[in-house]
């Protein structure tokens, strides 16, 4: 793990209590992934579960002229089918970072607030991490100093199965209620839902924190 990353991932690795809140990794979680978390004082990542393709572990979706686009990230594939999400490697045969920040430079250069976050952004596609986890963390703490938030990390040290209201790991994160802001293509397009939270925060900047705290997470699945 990068140096960076080790005052944040490897401090508290904590067990699954029973007033903790499961989230599994993400990669620029949707906006009802990051409502669950602002709304819980104490959450954890899961590490050690099996990768779960075409999820939030590994791809994001943003709002483009068309629609939603999804951005994945490629992994190294191995002959076994099940690889713990703390092993999945990144595959780097394709220029997928240079690919996913011009995409994100062109859906959103005319949100409100693009430009106010655009160069950190555009630093964390520099540098190559070997593991999707150590991506995925950084992509969290972005989001967090984006929403001015404590970055305080912690993972799961083993998996367990947990029978819980609050255990998230195996949610789509598609939310019941259509909580509406102005997107960048309002005036072309419906409101799309459930977009990477980084949708919100490109056009509501500082406002973003407030909508995430309203959204009930009874109407989340």
């Amino acid at each position: 793990m990068p140096k960076e990353l080790k005052k944040y991932a490897g401090t508290d690795y904590l067990q699954v209590l029973n007033n903790q809140i499961i989230l599994p990794t993400s990669y620029f979680g949707p906006i009802t992934y990051y409502s669950i978390l602002v709304n819980s004082d104490n959450y954890i990542f899961e590490k050690n579960e099996n990768f779960v393709k075409q999820t939030t572990r590994n791809r994001c979706s943003i709002n483009s002229s068309v629609g939603i686009l999804n951005l994945s990230i490629p992994r190294i594939r191995k002959n076994s089918s099940k690889t713990i999400i703390k092993d999945i490697r990144i595959c780097y045969n394709e220029p997928w970072q240079k690919i996913h920040l011009k995409s994100l430079i062109t859906c959103y250069n005319s949100s409100p607030f693009f430009d106010y976050y655009k160069e950190k952004i555009s630093k964390i596609y520099e540098s190559k991490e070997n593991f999707l986890i150590d991506f995925n963390l950084k992509s969290h703490l972005l989001v967090m100093d984006f929403l001015k938030l404590n970055s305080s990390v912690n993972y799961t040290k083993f998996f367990e199965k947990i029978n819980k209201s609050s255990d998230y790991r195996n949610y789509a994160f598609h939310s019941k209620e259509n909580y509406r802001y102005d997107q960048v293509y309002s005036a072309k397009n419906e409101f799309i839902k459930d977009l990477s939270v980084l949708d919100l925060i490109f056009n509501l900047g500082p406002e973003s924190i407030d909508y995430l705290k309203k959204i009930d997470d009874k109407q989340i699945s």
